[in-house]
């Protein structure tokens, strides 16, 4: 596809590090994904496409949902990660689960799927619409159309006073989405994604885990995102690496939760989904 070379930089980076902090984010979001999967209406028996499966995590929850009859294929441009996901689906049991490596715009690919889904991998691309358009042709009459978006937006209302630490964290974390060419807002761009596309409308929801008592593992989650995305920070110069101080980071924005009594929102997450006609 021609436009796929001035696709984003991943932000995130790739690494072991963040490898392990893909999984914690499938912990914090797990309820969010089963949620709109069920809602999506996945089921036993189904052959599903898991677009930019990443270290394995919603292809392993697919497998749940469509059962030893069912089949799910796994797609991701980073074959190294996808051997992180192999392991995984190998441990867990799954023989339903097969991983290949390469680009879902460009690999050769049938046209029998009964649903395609992807989580964060929209906003990565240069033309999420042309992207959709492109993998519904994948699809069975009457296939499922299924993707699950991070927006940053609803972020302006989190901004307060009390909490200046997780003020620059909004700031910076979005400016360097911004830098890298992600699209901040996907979730919201989900809808004009799926019409562009020239599919139905979708049925849409938003969720954003929240979190505020000491043990929460949110802390700790955010503080390795900010580590996956710290040289980023550093190259595009919105802030230096003393600034950030990671090593702390997790303290520092649980101490300042409990003392502006304040919870700290996760980045939220739009889910979009469609029944093509049969």
């Amino acid at each position: 596809m021609s436009n796929q070379n001035r696709d984003a930089e991943y932000t995130m980076g790739r690494s072991e590090s963040e490898t392990d902090r893909l999984i914690e984010q499938s912990v914090l979001y797990d309820d969010v994904t089963r949620r709109f999967l069920l809602r999506s209406g996945i089921a036993k028996g189904m052959k599903v496409l898991d677009v930019g499966s990443g270290a394995g995590d919603v292809a392993l929850t697919l497998a749940e949902f469509v059962g030893s009859e069912g089949t799910v294929i796994g797609v991701d441009v980073n074959a190294d990660i996808l051997e992180t996901a192999k392991t995984r689906a190998d441990a867990a049991g799954f023989t339903n689960i097969e991983f290949i490596a390469g680009d879902t715009r460009t690999l050769e690919l049938p046209n029998d799927f009964d649903a395609v889904v992807g989580r964060l991998v929209l906003m990565y691309m240069s033309d999420p619409a042309d992207a959709l358009k492109h993998l519904a042709t994948h699809l069975r009459p009457g296939g499922i159309a299924a993707f699950q978006e991070v927006d940053f937006s609803p972020y302006t209302v989190a901004v307060h006073p009390d909490t200046p630490l997780i003020n620059d964290l909004i700031k910076w974390g979005r400016t360097v989405f911004e830098k890298s060419g992600a699209h901040v807002e996907m979730g919201m761009e989900l809808y004009k994604a799926f019409v562009d596309a020239g599919l139905p409308e979708p049925a849409l929801h938003f969720e954003a885990p929240m979190g505020g008592p000491e043990d929460w593992p949110g802390f700790a989650y955010l503080e390795n995102s900010f580590r996956s995305i710290l040289p980023l920070i550093e190259a595009y110069e919105i802030a230096t690496a003393d600034e950030v101080d990671i090593d702390t980071l997790a303290a520092r924005i649980q101490a300042e939760v409990a003392a502006s009594k304040r919870p700290i929102m996760l980045p939220p997450h739009v889910t979009a989904h469609v029944s093509l006609p049969t």
